[in-house]
């Protein structure tokens, strides 16, 4: 039987796989149509199983010589000739290794290359008089990091490329490069300290999208299916992996592996158990996006502000934080170009990740002893969990918080941090798009087998109170569900919501609750003057007690 797999290069024999023909046909046209481009996507993303596809899919219209310079030190890169020589030898190997014989090979060997000029001749020569049509394929070239040498033997390429196209030169039908950065911002800093010229500035952009859509995941599970008989309905599985990962080739494989080793089930609440497994998990990819967080101050807040604000930020490839955000797979943009996270995985850890910078600060989240009150393996009691969470506010959050623009964005992470331990080992929460703003955040929390669909929103009158329960009407009727959860801030204190009520509204049950979020002002005063008094009282007990002071005070 195959296996998913997630480690290394998936082989079609041995492993459940994507059909990505779709795409190979348009890598192909760009190829047919002699173009230099660069495949950039985030970690993880299948590039080094795409081209290994792209290869054998361009192999009866042309000789692919597939290159990969990871892992050869620091000899191959130390001097041109050094790196001439080796590159040639690999290129030898190379059309070894994909079936063609010594003749072929033979057409690529010559003792007295030394320095690019000579290669620069060699790759005109054989291209000039041969019948084959020459491919070439690098992959990892993110990984060949601030390295002059190869910067310098790309831009050869380049200049090659531009006298090919006005008839000045013969070189390489098309170049192909794989690489988590697009090829023009390879080692920016790098390159303008150095004063090196950028490697491929007149590449095409390369725009065919390297994710999986829903019906492409479907042809992984229909083979699947065949093996294994389970039964599921493969449209609804697939459409599930796709709300949680957008297609991230590694994310749709690995939830498919514990869904099979773990025995989740082949359904949508399978997929849902396995995301909860998913996020608890350590991988690369993750530790990397945390890596960029702690060292990369503008992306930290240029994240919290999309994730845990619901801020609108513009996207723009000239800002340099939003591009590497986007190279990376973090981000993407919307239909009104406006940033958002890639896909809900991501979403939820990068929250989880400001959740746990939270926890660091004064305001410890106190949740475990409500665990047991409040979840079973099956059952989330999500209106004790509001109740709970609107008392700890009352006695431990508001009361220390004197800023009202800390309050402001204060109520979203402690909440989010007060949630996120009940729900681990059982369940997991992400975001609703469509619900979040900066006055408010949509949340599906899933736990087993059951959905919580629950709306915060800050308040500032009784129509936003309104507009807010319409709105969650709507998504409930989209997601199917008669139950809903209303958690506004805002309210003054002794609101008759501060307790919680279940409204029956259009057939649909809403538990509304409602949490303090600011005092009137003539409150406030009151509050410090009281604060005042207690303080001087309290200073002239502890002096009579020390016997400064005698008699009774006034």
């Amino acid at each position: 039987m195959k296996e998913f797999n997630v480690m290394g290069t998936c082989v079609p024999d041995i492993h459940y796989m994507v059909n990505i023909a779709d795409k190979l046909k348009k890598i192909k046209a760009l190829v047919d149509a002699k173009k230099y481009f660069t495949i950039n996507c985030g970690r993880q993303y299948g590039k080094t199983t795409t081209l290994l596809a792209l290869e054998y899919f361009l192999s009866n219209d042309y000789t692919v010589i597939s290159l990969n310079f990871e892992g050869f030190g620091e000899k191959l890169f130390s001097t041109e000739r050094n790196f001439c020589r080796e590159f040639l030898k690999l290129l030898r190997d190379a059309l070894e290794l994909s079936g063609h014989g010594a003749d072929e090979q033979a057409k690529w060997e010559d003792e007295t290359v030394d320095d690019f000029a000579s290669l620069s001749r060699l790759i005109r020569q054989t291209c000039r008089n041969s019948s084959s049509n020459y491919v070439l394929m690098i992959d990892e070239v993110n990984k060949i990091r601030n390295n002059t040498i190869f910067l310098n033997f790309l831009r050869k390429l380049r200049e090659k490329y531009l006298a090919r196209n006005s008839g000045k030169d013969f070189t390489f039908h098309s170049v192909i490069l794989a690489s988590v950065y697009d090829i023009a911002y390879h080692d920016v800093e790098f390159i303008i300290e150095k004063e090196l010229p950028t490697p491929i500035t007149d590449k095409i952009d390369f725009k065919i999208e390297m994710e999986f859509n829903a019906h492409e995941i479907t042809t992984m599970l229909v083979e699947y299916e065949k093996d294994y008989a389970t039964g599921m309905d493969v449209d609804s599985v697939a459409k599930e992996l796709y709300t949680f990962t957008s297609g991230y080739p590694f994310m749709v494989s690995r939830l498919c592996q514990i869904i099979h080793e773990d025995d989740k089930g082949w359904n949508v609440y399978g997929v849902r158990k396995a995301v909860t497994e998913f996020l608890k998990e350590d991988h690369s990819l993750f530790r990397d996006i945390a890596q960029n967080l702690e060292s990369r101050k503008e992306l930290y807040h240029l994240l919290y502000d999309v994730v845990i604000l619901g801020l609108r930020r513009s996207f723009s490839y000239d800002n340099p934080i939003i591009g590497m955000a986007h190279r990376y797979g973090y981000i993407k943009f919307d239909q009104q170009y406006s940033i958002v996270v890639f896909n809900k995985i991501f979403e939820t850890r990068i929250s989880n990740y400001f959740i746990t910078k939270n926890e660091q600060s004064k305001l410890h989240q106190r949740t475990n002893t409500a665990y047991y009150k409040i979840g079973t393996n099956d059952h989330f009691d999500m209106e004790s969990c509001l109740k709970n969470f609107a008392e700890f506010w009352d006695k431990e959050i508001f009361p220390t918080i004197e800023d009202e623009e800390l309050l402001e964005i204060k109520y979203r992470i402690s909440f989010l941090a007060y949630l996120k331990p009940l729900l681990d080992g059982v369940g997991h929460y992400h975001y609703e798009g469509q619900l979040n703003d900066e006055h408010r955040m949509g949340l599906i929390v899933n736990y087993g087998y059951h959905e919580y669909v629950i709306k915060l929103k800050r308040i500032f009158s009784e129509d936003d109170r309104t507009e807010g329960l319409a709105g969650l009407l709507c998504y409930m009727n989209e997601r199917g569900t008669d139950v809903g959860y209303y958690l506004t801030f805002g309210l003054e204190k002794g609101s008759k919501l501060a307790k919680g009520k279940w409204n029956s509204i259009v057939g649909k049950k809403i538990f509304e609750i409602g949490i303090v979020l600011t005092a009137n002002s003539a409150e406030k005063e009151v509050e410090k003057e009281q604060t005042i008094i207690r303080k001087v009282f309290f200073l002239l007990r502890k002096l009579r007690k020390m016997k400064f002071l005698n008699g009774k005070a006034n």
